[in-house]
Order: structure tokens, then sequence, then C-alpha cells
């Protein structure tokens, strides 16, 4: 199947500038990524795509065994980038896709060269020494809930996820993204992404990597951000002054300054 249709491949911007790959995060898609976007484009190559279940990717094209493990999230990253044949990449994975982002660096560390992490989190699940935000019983109560029905979940966790009660708008654009998304093909998403534990992935990483976090995010509390940044000794923390989980929508010109910095000071 042909990459770039099955996976809704974007390309924008700068022509011959370097390269940022920009990974949406669970029951979204890269519509998400639109706010900034335009300042990315003055000076870079900018790629967006869906992964097979979100957005307009080829539904055909799931496979709910691929698609229980960040693995097969990561694998349509890297068929991405080699069908685009695209070097020296600096991978943007919002949420659940930074992790998706250290998986993919692991496989090509000769094409993806750098990292950035918006509002990343490593185990969502609190573990002994480690704050994820959630017991083991709060993630079990929120999967239930969104399996046994998946729109009335969206309606419910999209404003809280998203943050900024005074801004409703923000919350009910999350709400529509995931309402828009296949329930059968979220609820795999959600269960790969809410059960994962990439922490020992973070030791492998050795690539310049930058960690966004928002000052108040109830999904990837401060605890994580800190906890990634002393787990990858390349990288480096900024706390925006936002709130919620989706600073590309909420501060999307502090978000695309950030990265713009970033890239700039790693190059």
């Amino acid at each position: 199947m042909d990459v770039r249709r099955r996976n809704n491949v974007t390309v924008t911007g700068c022509a011959d500038g370097p390269v940022l790959l920009l990974a949406h995060g669970f029951g979204c898609d890269q519509n998400m990524w639109r706010l900034v976007t335009p300042a990315l484009a003055v000076s870079h190559r900018v790629v967006l795509f869906d992964y097979v279940g979100s957005g307009r990717a080829d539904p055909s094209a799931w496979d709910e065994r691929r698609y229980s493990s960040l693995d097969g999230y990561a694998q349509d990253v890297l068929e991405v980038v080699e069908d685009l044949d695209l070097q020296e990449v600096t991978f943007v994975g919002h949420s659940v896709s930074a992790m998706v982002g250290v998986l993919a660096a692991a496989k090509a560390p000769e094409r993806i060269h750098r990292l950035a992490m918006v509002a990343p989190s490593p185990r969502y699940i609190d573990d002994e020494g480690y704050r994820g935000g959630f017991s083991a019983e709060d993630i079990d109560e929120l999967l239930e809930s969104l399996e046994s029905n998946y729109l009335g979940w969206s309606a419910a966790m999209a404003p809280v996820i998203m943050g900024n009660d005074d801004r409703p708008e923000l919350g009910q654009e999350l709400t529509a993204s995931f309402c828009a998304t296949d329930p059968d093909m979220a609820r795999v998403f959600a269960r790969t992404t809410f059960l994962s534990d990439s922490r020992e992935d973070l030791k492998a990483v050795t690539v310049p990597t930058l960690i966004l976090e928002c000052r108040q995010d109830v999904i990837a509390p401060r605890e994580v951000g800190a906890y990634v940044r002393d787990a990858i000794p390349t990288s480096r923390l900024v706390t925006l002054e936002a709130t919620g989980h989706c600073p590309q929508l909420s501060a999307p010109q502090a978000t695309s300054s950030a990265i713009l910095d970033f890239v700039g000071a790693a190059s």
C-alpha cells in the first residue's frame, strides 16, 4: 500500500529546510498541529501524518495486532521516513507519540537525529518511586468507561485533558477529534497508550532531546517531565506557561518558539 495515502502524509514549508516530523497523540490527528505549523514552516520542511486508525489515514490498513503495541505506531513513523527518504529528522511527538519517537529513533538512528517531546509520559500508572499521575485502578476505570461508552467518555474526558476551562472551545475541539475516531480502533490505541511503560527505553536515548511540559497537566504532571529529563542525559526540560495537555493548541506561539529554539541550538 502507498504509504503517503495510507498515513495521509502532508508536506509543507521550506522544501530545502531541515525536516520536522510532527506526530499526534491518542484520539487526535495532524490537524492538532495547525496552529504551530505556520511558524515552523518558515524555515523547515514540515511533515505531518495520521497514524493508521486516526484522522484520514486509510482504515483498511488497520491491524489490531500491530497497533496493540507502540512498536506498531513506530513502524508507521519509520515507513513514512523511509518512503519520503527523510534525513536528519527532528521528530516532534505529542503525548504518547513522544515514546513512539523514542522507539523509532532507536531503530533508525541514521535518520532521526533529534527528539522533541511535547507533554510526554513514559508511564501513566504510578509505581514505586515513580509518579505517573494515575493509580492502576484509575486506569482500569478509565479504560472500562471508554470501552463501554466511547462517545460519552470522549465528551467527559476531552475537556479535562485539554484543561483551559476559560476557553471551552479548546475542549470542544478535542472532544470532536476523539468522537471522529473509530471507537474500536480508539479502544486499542487507548489500551496501548495508557498501559504502556517506556521507562527502560528512555535509557537508550542519546540524541539531543527537548522535553516540553505545561505548568499544569492532569495527564503528565510535572514529576513526569523531571523524570524524563533525568533519564535522558542529552535532554533539556522547558516548562511552558500553559495549562492542559495540548500546548500546541492552547499555547501555539510558545510551543513553536521552544521547538525552533531547540532545533537552532542543536544544529
